[in-house]
Formats: C-alpha cells, sequence, structure tokens
C-alpha cells in the first residue's frame, strides 16, 4: 500500500515547502492538503520538485453539492480548484457534498448528482477527478449528508463520469458501517484515493480496532493502485508517528 501523508495532520503549523521536505526525509513520497488557497504557488511547486514528493489531492473550495441553490458556487470553486491544481500537478479533489438540508433525500441526492455531472467537463478539461466523500454522523460530523458508502457509489455510477469517484475513508466507514474490506474491494471501478487511522479515538492506525496490515493487503490484492492518506490525529512526536507508520504498513512508498 502506499502511503500518503496529509500535512495539517502533522505539519499543520510549518510551511508547507518545510512540511514536504520532513516529510520526504522520512521515506514518504506522497502528500495532500486541504486549503489550496494559502499556498504560495511556485514555493510549493519548487519544493515538491526538489524533494520528488507528489502532491496528490486537495480539496475544492465550495462543498454545498446537496443545495441547488449553491451550485453555482461550487462549479465556480470547482474551475478554481482545476486550475490550482493543474499548476501543481494534483489530479484528484476531495469535495465533501455538504450538510443535510431537511429536503427530501431524493431531492438532495438528485441535487448531488446533477451538480457532479454538471462539473465533469470542467474535470475532464483538466485531467483531473473529484472525489466525493462519506462522513460519520455520530462521532465527528453531525448533520452531514452522505454516510453511506453504498449511497456514495451509486452517485458516482449515476453520474457516469471517469472524473467522478470516491475518497473511501476507512475510519469514518467503520464508526458508520463497517464490512470494510468487502465494501472496498467489491467497488474499486469507483473509489480514487483511501483514508485511514485507529478507531476508536482516530489516532494511529495500529491503535484502533481495525488490523490496518490485513485490510491494506486484500486491498493490493484485489487490484487497487492508488494511495491511503495517514488522516490521523498522532498520540506521540509527529515525525515518531510517520515512522512507525511507514515501518508497520507502508510497502510501496518508493
Amino acid at each position: 500500500m502506499k502511503l500518503c501523508v496529509p500535512i495539517p495532520c502533522f505539519f499543520g503549523d510549518l510551511p508547507f515547502e518545510t512540511a514536504v521536505e520532513k516529510t520526504a526525509a522520512l521515506g514518504y513520497r506522497y502528500v495532500e492538503i486541504y486549503d489550496w488557497t494559502r499556498l504560495d504557488f511556485a514555493a510549493a511547486a519548487a519544493a515538491l520538485k526538489n524533494t520528488g514528493v507528489t502532491l496528490l489531492s486537495m480539496c475544492t473550495t465550495e462543498f454545498r453539492l446537496t443545495d441547488p441553490a449553491c451550485r453555482g458556487l461550487w462549479l465556480e470553486g470547482l474551475r478554481r480548484s482545476c486550475e490550482a491544481a493543474s499548476v501543481l500537478g494534483v489530479k484528484t479533489l476531495i469535495t465533501p457534498v455538504g450538510p443535510a438540508t431537511g429536503e427530501p433525500r431524493a431531492e438532495q441526492r438528485r441535487s448531488l448528482i446533477e451538480g457532479l455531472a454538471a462539473g465533469a467537463g470542467i474535470l475532464a478539461d483538466a485531467g483531473v477527478t473529484v472525489m466525493i466523500e462519506p462522513l460519520n454522523t455520530k462521532v465527528d460530523h453531525p448533520g452531514y449528508y452522505l454516510t453511506s458508502s453504498d449511497e456514495a457509489f451509486g452517485v458516482v455510477r449515476a453520474v457516469g463520469s471517469p472524473y467522478v469517484k470516491v475518497v473511501f475513508d476507512i475510519y469514518h466507514q467503520q464508526v458508520s458501517e463497517g464490512n470494510i474490506i468487502p465494501n472496498v474491494t467489491a467497488n474499486l471501478d469507483c473509489i480514487a484515493h483511501l483514508h485511514a487511522a485507529g478507531h476508536p479515538g482516530r489516532h494511529e492506525l495500529q491503535y484502533g480496532e481495525n488490523d490496518y496490515r490485513n485490510i491494506f493487503a486484500a486491498i493490493d490484492r484485489a487490484g487497487y493502485e492508488g494511495a491511503c492518506g495517514l488522516e490521523y490525529n498522532p498520540l506521540t512526536d509527529p515525525e515518531e508517528s510517520l515512522a512507525a507508520a511507514l515501518a508497520f504498513y507502508g510497502g510501496e512508498n518508493g
């Protein structure tokens, strides 16, 4: 499994360039960020080139796909995010879908599908994939619309664009539904990226109830070729935590 470092989880108080250098020194070759709007693009691009690190994903600037009244804002944010991605060589964008609006779920689902379909041309022109993310509402994101991986996969298939996929967060789906290995391996056509953390607590993978060695091995055997972002809050020193994660789980990080 290729492991990816979400910079804000470990080095959020450092300049992006310094964080990339620290990540590379630990032996990682993939990173992700959330808010790209604060980056110095020239400095960021130089740091990535100098270290050989790839910036795998960033977030869009707008998330409210469940509300059709916000679609124009989401599409404009998508355009801007695709432009930023092209500068930095990023091929995937994460877009949470927004809160439940109170309207019937069928209408919110329709808004989600129609918004993603409207953005498919922007994504195709940029060569960038957008990934919707199911999140748990039991612990971390009360009021969020999309919790079910099955619904997320259904949305992606309804849109029918190779540029619209799912980021499957193993931590969130363990909280929401469990059944991790079958849900991932049966739906690799819809998944472009993974996230992981230990549950309960959202800390290091080895401290939770999931056997991530088993999970990663099964996903690799199924043919997954992407990466997994270590999206957790470290209990130990960040660099020590990342070094341990690479020793435990990092089979493909060159």
